[in-house]
């Protein structure tokens, strides 16, 4: 009796472990579309038109299968995507990999020679037969189906992964804050992606995350892909009309010349505070001159890499509710009043942004803060042009991990500054920044909320 329960256990234990290994194994598809937008469409949110092509822009994601429905992430070379158009591509995205919106994360790599998204705020300027143009509409439908189809025909080539990779490595001499003191000690905050002024270019660095962070998959001892992020805009020279993904387009490809076999994706870090402007005068040769620098540190990261195991992935994702700014210029009544004829376009476009804004948060759609963990690694995704203080203040709560933090997620609320910067009058929030201060502690909880959760 004894011997037949102690197979009858034996058994069970190993139809455990072999469940538990089959259930454990994860599959890797990556997928890539060409999102260029047609000559004459608005760069910016409309503030001028696209006039030729420098290099083309790309959606470059991943389809993770294995820890229930699929997880999708996507980074995309255009300046932003908000409100419904945001909804749009999760909606599509997560149709194509028979998945939920929430587990689309969709991230912009926020190049300024690329378009911004807002279906709303475009449906506002034709109704009201204005001169203003945020985006095409029927282009941005086709660009969705694009990517969309790109997934779908990647999902039947997924490939096993086993092992994540983490490395890191400093990035030298890209990288600065907006804000720098005077010699009187008084802040300015007008150090931009470019900077001629001498006190500006001498001053230190600021407050940045020095570190590029690449997450890589593996079979084994074979790569699969590589994800890179660092904060930092990501603009060397613009204002041109030439479509461009600006240096991390050039490091990117690059890297995938290098790594054939090794699909490369770059995302930007939370930088709505961070630009190149201490390293940059804006001059044109500089664009490849910060790619090799950014290609450096990709390098570098990459030699730094160690594989871990995988044992488990997990998702989650808390709601996010930011209030709407309300003073000023960004009160409905002077928001109506820009969209009238005659009002400069880019204007217009600003004032149907905030409306399209405003129409959002009436409705009461959180905007969803996502997170995938790996257990040695964890990879969320934050609204807008949140700024760095929030990722560093993301890696502090888990010292103890490989924390990566992904801006530019939903762009509906432009800059999210800290109390600091409001106190300080950061001179960049005077347009672009649809949310009112109080933002940090609720920021701030959604980190804890999804880096620490209860055990």
């Amino acid at each position: 009796m004894r011997s037949r329960f102690s197979r009858f256990i034996s058994i069970g234990v190993l139809f455990c472990l072999v469940h538990t290994f089959i259930a454990a194994e994860f599959s890797l598809a990556t997928f890539e579309a060409d999102v260029t937008v047609p000559i004459g469409h608005g760069m910016m949110g409309g503030a001028w038109q696209a006039k030729s092509v420098a290099d083309p822009l790309l959606a470059r994601g991943f389809v993770i299968v294995g820890s229930g429905k699929p997880i999708v992430f996507v980074s995309v070379d255009w300046c932003e995507i908000r409100n419904d158009a945001f909804d749009r591509w999760r909606a599509v995205l997560a149709e194509a990999a028979g998945t939920e919106p929430v587990r689309v994360l969709v991230t912009t790599i926020h190049q300024h020679e690329a378009p911004v998204a807002d279906l709303e705020a475009e449906r506002i300027l034709r109704e009201r037969k204005l001169t203003g143009s945020v985006c095409d509409l029927e282009f941005h439908e086709k660009a969705v189906q694009r990517v969309a189809g790109a997934l779908r025909a990647a999902l039947p080539k997924a490939r096993r992964f086993t092992h994540v990779g983490v490395g890191q490595a400093k990035v030298e001499r890209i990288a600065s804050d907006r804000r720098y003191l005077l010699p009187d000690g008084k802040p300015a905050f007008d150090r931009g992606s470019a900077t001629r002024n001498v006190l500006a270019r001498e001053a230190p660095e600021g407050v940045i995350d020095p570190q590029l962070k690449t997450l890589s998959f593996w079979d084994g001892a074979m790569p699969l892909a590589a994800v890179s992020g660092y904060a930092v805009h990501p603009m060397s020279y613009y204002r041109t009309g030439e479509i461009s993904a600006d240096f991390p387009g050039l490091a990117r490809a690059r890297r995938q010349k290098e790594l054939p076999d090794v699909f490369q994706i770059y995302f930007s870090g939370c930088s709505g505070n961070v630009t190149a402007g201490k390293y940059n005068d804006g001059a044109r040769t500089n664009r490849v001159v910060l790619a090799d620098r950014l290609h450096a540190a990709m390098v570098a990261a990459w030699r730094e890499t160690r594989r871990q195991p995988v044992q488990t992935i997990s998702f989650r994702s808390v709601p996010l509710k930011l209030k709407v700014r309300e003073e000023g210029d960004f009160a409905p009544a002077e928001l109506e009043k820009k969209l009238v004829p005659g009002i400069a376009p880019f204007q217009q476009c600003l004032a149907a942004m905030g409306l399209s804004w405003r129409k959002r948060s009436a409705a009461g759609r959180p905007i969803d803060v996502p997170l995938i963990d790996f257990g040695s690694a964890q990879f969320l995704l934050l609204p807008g042009e949140a700024y760095v203080e929030y990722q560093l203040a993301a890696q502090k709560l888990r010292p103890d991990s490989f924390v990566l933090v992904a801006g530019y997620g939903d762009g509906a609320t432009g800059y999210i500054p800290t109390e600091q910067h409001w106190a300080e009058r950061d001179g960049n929030l005077h347009d672009w920044c649809w949310v009112a201060p109080s933002a940090e502690p609720v920021m701030l909880d959604a980190l804890r909320r999804l880096l620490l959760p209860p055990r």
